[in-house]
């Protein structure tokens, strides 16, 4: 493990994106997807799938056979764009979503971690105790921003190959760059990999708060950067992961993870666009997260993803006086995928119609794309999805 013992803080002065980013120069905030998760709802629903680039194509898997492994194609920029692309070409998806994985940041700041096929992120060396964690959180998250060339690299080939792109179909087309949350970087860290119950992470919350504190904070600095790095180098929209925030109790989420992902967000917020006034657009997604959907968005995002298991008028319901400041996107339960086309076709209908009762809608699967999915079938999905307008729409 690392023993850098640099600490540093975000620097307070706000970021100028430059007039040749994507928002202003390709005009991506005019495209379906931004103008949804600002709150406009455009004709045709905007469409992109979580884990759309990846193993679900057979354009992918020929790409990676030849040799490396996951992280060190994340870390590839013109692999990583490409892969990046071969969706959007595909499937005509209105955005695409940065080829990467949440535990790159923590890769780049010098962390041991490797991606092991068919079961995730590995640590070599889990942090589970006080003094671990007082180790890890001496590391400097500037060490995101200075060693993510690669990544800088990869976001601005893409946008150049998006822009290429948008010329073709004749509408901008955004990239979304994604990081992950910190209770669910905390829970990989504190098991030293996946869990079926994170039960490492739910305790330590408990056992030591204080170093669970320190742990969330600097997570939360290191994975804002990383968002932060994506949309300075291009990205047009931000996604935040919490794929685990539904394995803990709401008081918990609430009392001792809530904080630490609204300070993630805080780097991509302190960027400035001159003429964007409306910022960079925000989404928060969790997978099991019904019943925190309320706090989910209380953390001032644009949209808010949900996952299978709530319809998204009974989101509306649940969020509140809060239903009407966020966009929703969502989300057909990805089973649907291996179903027969009438049935998968009425359910996405029943996705957009139930979507109706938010402020705006972004169709997406409620969680990502399983790896055996038929890449026709998405293809297929996306068209109807484009095909469907609201009653009464002209």
């Amino acid at each position: 493990m690392s023993s850098i013992t640099i600490n540093s803080t975000l620097e307070s002065k706000a970021s100028v994106l430059p007039s040749t980013h994507p928002l202003a120069l390709h005009d991506t905030a005019s495209s379906r997807l931004v103008q949804a998760l600002r709150g406009h709802r455009p004709e045709v629903t905007p469409v992109w799938f979580m884990r759309q680039a990846g193993r679900s194509l057979p354009e992918y898997r020929a790409l990676r056979a030849t040799g490396g492994s996951m992280l060190d194609a994340c870390l590839d920029p013109a692999l990583a764009s490409e892969i990046t692309m071969q969706p959007v070409r595909r499937h005509k998806v209105d955005a695409a979503v940065f080829f990467s994985d949440i535990v790159v940041p923590l890769k780049l700041v010098g962390l041991d971690v490797e991606i092991v096929a068919g079961r995730g992120p590995v640590f070599t060396e889990p942090v589970r105790t006080a003094a671990q964690i007082a180790d890890v959180v001496r590391i400097d998250p500037a060490l995101v921003t200075e060693r993510g060339g690669e990544v800088a690299e990869a976001v601005a080939r893409t946008t150049a190959m998006l822009a290429e792109e948008s010329a073709v179909r004749g509408e901008p087309l955004p990239l979304i760059g994604f990081a992950g949350a910190p209770f669910t970087l905390a829970a990989y860290l504190v098991e030293g990999g996946p869990s079926k119950d994170h039960l490492g992470a739910r305790s330590l919350i408990h056992s030591d708060p204080v170093a669970w504190s320190d742990l969330t904070a600097w997570l939360a600095e290191v994975t804002g950067r990383f968002l932060a790095l994506q949309v300075q180098a291009g990205a047009s929209a931000g996604q935040l992961f919490d794929s685990w925030a539904g394995a803990i109790a709401p008081a918990d989420y609430r009392c001792a993870v809530l904080h630490a992902s609204a300070k993630a967000l805080e780097p991509v917020r302190a960027l400035d666009l001159p003429g964007a006034p409306e910022g960079v657009p925000l989404i928060h997604f969790g997978v099991g997260t019904g019943e925190i959907l309320a706090d989910m968005a209380s953390i001032g995002v644009d949209a808010l993803g949900v996952d299978y298991r709530v319809p998204l008028d009974v989101a509306v319901d649940r969020l509140g006086a809060r239903g009407s400041d966020v966009t929703l996107q969502g989300n057909l339960d990805p089973a649907l995928l291996f179903a027969p086309a009438p049935a998968r076709e009425a359910a996405v209908h029943a996705a957009l119609e139930a979507g109706l009762a938010a402020r705006a809608h972004v169709f997406n699967l409620g969680h990502g794309v399983p790896m055996d999915t038929d890449p026709d079938v998405l293809t297929d999905l996306v068209r109807t999805v484009h095909d469907w307008r609201a009653p009464g729409a002209a």
